[in-house]
């Protein structure tokens, strides 16, 4: 078998597995098979490029960011549904229909609450995807659908045009997680999965669009050059066998039966992976949607029922503080135990002051609550007759509850942070942060290390990584010393690290790499720079009047003064070990785009910061080069509109020589 056919044979095997795994929920290769197959097809499209389709399973990963979303009309128009909100309006709707059409059949399906987008497929394989937008002018995001499993990239059977409607959703527990992951770096949460799909969906870095593991639901035809056929069902049926995941539908003869259904539909609403806001009531037979046809905003020929919020009182009886990894202070009100869409409620989240704050919540006041995007518990308002007459204003403490560091503001927001760099509450992400290869960079001491050691009360400050020993470490892996003596080794090199590497290890908010390596050939020492008053730090380069201030700050804390202490007695390094002795790239910056094949990335922006310039990742006025390599996309096409010199990779390695 020759190259061209195993790439396609392995696209086949991947696709289909795909295909099992997220339409038909019944996977036939482990994850391990499946990423074995992935990288042979990856190598086998790295050493034959000619091959590779931009359909591959590998592109499902997403491609480059594009700088913005290309508009685009819909060929058949995404039209609006009429909303309905009662049993008697659905009877009215049938009335008024059968007037005309006595013998009208329903489909009754589900109303997914996501994002409704249209697909479009030319000879089986997909080539365009757009959002919904107003109807008849959406936006291309093409290459984000690519990155839904459940969306196939090939059609076998499928008429020369087909353009299908579908509805792109964040299942519940995906949201779940997604949310949580957010709350521990102290990102601000999405307030339901319909929110996180569209914000995911139109992210400009497709690689974005594909860790949110979005899904979709297909659930009407759209065009299908030269195929007919009488009713949606038919329809329906024909696009489940083309292996699209097909909303599930029932049809009904009569408007009490569509009523029992969209009950049923209700009383189910929560056994579903995904939120629904309602239910679509549809005429069945399509010659007779064309009878009634649209008004000037909705289809005549279907309704959507909508399922009413569920609200309830209960009584407010704490708030409870929570800090998390990144320092964040959340507040958490607990309540009486109350059943809400599904599942027993005992606590809602309170946000932050502000929330509080606006809504005037207090500890013993009683509360209207319901679950936003029925998944987040939240307090709607206070019920101000019932409030007792003892309570008042509630304010998050001023000091860390877990260690009592000072807590501050963020100045760029509404969470309330703490301070401390020992705080255990934030002990695993600090360290984590200290040992990352971009930090101190020592091998070894992964998570699992880190959590072990924390366990068992070994360290409990990132100082105390220099002050482990033989008999803290030998337990925690099976070849014993062996494992441990290599750690140590990395530990003790890690003191020797540029002055750079420690000052952002640090962990002072918003000192990334670029800016601890200017802070570092700026003062040449941590002792300088722990000098430095606010005005002085504001004349370095890429310090800002809040970046110093955080900077200032830090080194005031007491926790921060014992750190260092410890980090000196140690024997890290404080000094600055490089010094830049050529200077041509001084004062300009570079945008590196594309993929490179003479060098990596971090090689590159080494260069360039080794001779005086910054590397950037976006291209705008005042960057100097573009350094363009293969398949490079809006980076490259940027700097064509704005005039700025693009190099090759080895008008590149020319300047360095």
């Amino acid at each position: 078998m020759n190259a061209k056919e195993e790439i396609e044979r392995l696209t086949a095997v991947l696709e289909e597995a795909n295909h099992k795994y997220y339409v038909l929920d019944a996977p036939t290769m482990t994850d391990y098979e499946y990423d074995h197959l992935l990288r042979q097809l990856e190598e086998l499209e790295a050493q034959y490029p000619q091959y590779a389709s931009p359909l591959s399973p590998t592109k499902r990963v997403g491609g480059e960011a594009l700088s913005r979303f290309e508009k685009y009309e819909h060929e058949v128009p995404l039209e609006s549904l009429q909303d309905v909100f009662s049993e008697d309006e659905v009877t009215e709707f049938d009335e008024k229909l059968r007037q005309t059409l006595p013998d009208a059949v329903y489909s009754v399906e589900p109303k997914v609450d996501g994002l409704s987008v249209a697909l479009e497929y030319v000879d089986g394989a997909f080539v365009r995807g757009a959002t919904r937008g107003d109807g008849r002018i959406g936006e291309d995001v093409t290459e984000n659908l690519k990155t839904i499993r459940s969306i196939p990239m090939r059609l076998t059977g499928a008429p020369h045009r087909l353009i299908v409607r579908g509805e792109v959703f964040m299942s519940r527990a995906v949201f779940e997680q997604l949310n949580a992951d957010r709350e521990e770096k102290g990102q601000t949460l999405f307030a339901n999965p319909r929110n996180a799909a569209a914000g995911s969906l139109r992210q400009l870095d497709p690689a974005i669009a594909a860790e949110r593991k979005l899904d979709i639901l297909i659930f009407n035809l759209q065009l299908a050059d030269g195929v007919s056929f009488a009713t949606h069902a038919q329809t329906l049926d024909f696009l489940r066998d083309l292996k699209f995941k097909v909303i599930p539908y029932r049809l009904c003869d009569t408007v009490e039966e569509a009523i029992a259904q969209i009950r049923r539909i209700g009383e189910n609403r929560y056994d579903y992976a995904f939120d629904i806001d309602g239910a679509v009531v549809k005429l069945n037979d399509l010659g007779e949607r064309t009878q009634l046809g649209s008004t000037a905003k909705f289809p005549r020929w279907a309704c959507a029922f909508k399922y009413p919020p569920e609200i309830k009182e209960t009584v407010l009886r704490d708030i409870v503080v929570q800090v998390g990894r990144t320092g964040v202070l959340t507040p958490k009100a607990v309540v009486d135990p109350v059943r809400l869409a599904g599942t027993t409620v005992t606590n809602a989240t309170l946000h932050n002051q502000d929330f509080i704050s606006e809504k005037d919540i207090r500890i013993g006041d009683t509360v209207r609550i319901r679950k936003a995007g029925e998944i987040i518990p939240e307090i709607l308002e206070v019920v101000l007759p019932k409030r007792p007459a003892d309570t008042v204003p509630y304010r998050l403490p001023a000091a860390c509850p877990v260690c009592g560091a000072p807590v501050e503001r963020d100045e760029d927001g509404a969470a309330m942070r703490c301070t401390g760099i020992e705080c255990p509450a934030q002990l695993t992400r600090n360290i984590a942060h200290f040992v990352s290869r971009s930090a101190m960079d020592i091998e070894g001491l992964g998570d699992s290390i880190v959590e072990q050691l924390i366990a068992n009360g070994h360290i409990s400050s990132p100082a105390d990584i220099y002050y482990l020993t033989l008999d803290d470490l030998k337990s925690l892996w099976k070849s014993g010393e062996k494992a441990a003596s290599k750690l140590l080794d990395a530990i003790e090199a890690s003191k020797q690290n540029d002055l750079s590497r420690l000052i952002f290890a640090l962990g002072i908010r918003q000192v990334g790499e670029k800016a601890a390596k200017v802070l570092a050939k700026t003062f040449g020492s941590l002792d300088a720079l722990m000098q430095a008053d606010r005005e002085t730090l504001t004349q370095v380069r890429d310090v800002g009047a809040i970046t110093a201030e955080n900077i200032a700050s830090w080194f005031e804390n007491p926790q921060s003064q014992h750190l260092v202490s410890r980090l000196r007695e140690a024997g890290v390094n404080f000094e600055s070990t490089i010094q830049q002795e050529d200077h041509r790239f001084d004062g300009m910056t570079f945008v590196l785009t594309g993929a490179l094949s003479l060098f990596t990335r971090d090689e590159a922006e080494a260069k360039i910061e080794a001779f005086g310039g910054k590397a950037s990742g976006s291209v705008s006025k005042k960057t100097t080069y573009v350094v363009a390599g293969e398949n490079a996309g809006s980076k490259l096409k940027k700097a064509n509109e704005l005039g700025i010199p693009v190099l090759s990779e080895q008008d590149f390695l020319n300047m360095l020589a």
